[in-house]
């Protein structure tokens, strides 16, 4: 965690954080992303008790002086009213203060049930904000294709084998530039992936994987000491970045750039064609896309439900309506 972070973090909340950390084995990703947000709950407390001059900017407010008695008098009906100035004065989306909520919840869950810090939990029952959930974007079986044809770069073969398996496999991008040489395994067809909350996964390679990472590092990747599978121009790991450089520019070859598509829609395509195309099993599916839960796989059954709904209104004889006798 950044040195400015630990330096502003009081006691309890550095406790928690070593918990997810340690016990919980989240990554240094997560522990920030539940600090920034509790914090923003710390810095409500301080202006709600007026501990800080009016006039102090929201994002200058320092935690580390803030009593945990502040947290043992929160109320259940002062936690909506936080919610409430999420939304009101931090414009917060439904989807932030979801968030922004379950990461609370859970501080007080560890300062309740775990560090007995404090004696009761006011947020048991707090309710998280409904949110609608969107049918991801993503691209069809002719339009993958017409991006794989399409790709053209200095870096040609590796730029192809990024998204063949990003198309094939459905990988996050944080696993993609993650590979490391020891992961693929030539005899067994396999790649070791490592998901969210550090959790590794086997992903089974079809042809179309297997011939564009051979020929990756067989031909043209750089022979350099460095374990990592996808190499920039500087020979070092690739990052995030220039991987979302190179989805965008070849989308742009191909005459997809308008509709909005990035490296995690790419995902949702792989998981779209596996579903629609290939009849894999939601359960399967699950597995293949290192979801926790098979409620996030489920959203492509939706859209299978959505291509049901235009294929029945294809139909020649849909507007083919008796007419009513005179």
């Amino acid at each position: 965690m950044k040195q400015a972070y630990v330096d502003d973090c009081p006691y309890y909340l550095d406790d928690f954080l070593t918990n997810m950390k340690v016990v919980k084995d989240r990554s240094d990703r997560t522990e920030e992303a539940y600090f920034i947000d509790i914090r923003t709950f710390l810095r409500y407390l301080n202006v709600k008790h007026h501990a800080v001059p009016a006039e102090t900017p929201f994002n200058k407010i320092k935690i580390k002086e803030t009593p945990i008695e502040w947290l043992e008098c929160f109320s259940l009906n002062d936690a909506y009213v936080y919610l409430k100035y999420l939304k009101d004065e931090r414009n917060n989306s439904t989807k932030t203060r979801a968030r922004k909520c379950s990461a609370l919840k859970q501080f007080y869950v560890y300062l309740c049930q775990k560090a007995k810090i404090i004696s009761n939990n006011p947020l048991d029952d707090l309710e998280l904000p409904h949110i609608n959930q969107a049918l991801p974007k993503y691209l069809s079986l002719e339009q993958s294709l017409e991006l794989l044809r399409n790709i053209d770069s200095k870096n040609q073969v590796r730029d192809y084998c990024i998204i063949t398996l990003f198309l094939n496999c459905g990988m996050r991008l944080s696993e993609l530039v993650g590979l490391n040489l020891s992961d693929y395994s030539r005899d067994n067809r396999t790649l070791r992936v490592l998901g969210k909350g550090r959790k590794e996964r086997i992903i089974y390679l079809n042809d179309a994987c297997v011939s564009a990472l051979d020929e990756y590092i067989d031909t043209t990747r750089p022979h350099v000491e460095q374990t990592a599978i996808f190499l920039s121009a500087n020979k070092t790991r690739i990052n995030k970045r220039r991987v979302q450089q190179i989805v965008d520019e070849q989308l742009q070859r191909a005459g997809l750039s308008n509709l909005g598509i990035t490296t995690h829609k790419l995902r949702h395509t792989a998981a779209t064609l596996m579903y629609q195309h290939g009849g894999v099993d939601t359960l399967v599916l699950k597995d293949i896309l290192g979801h926790k839960s098979i409620a996030t796989t489920e959203i492509y059954t939706h859209l299978s439900d959505e291509n049901i709904k235009k294929a029945m209104e294809s139909n020649p004889l849909s507007e083919e309506i008796e007419k009513k006798k005179k």
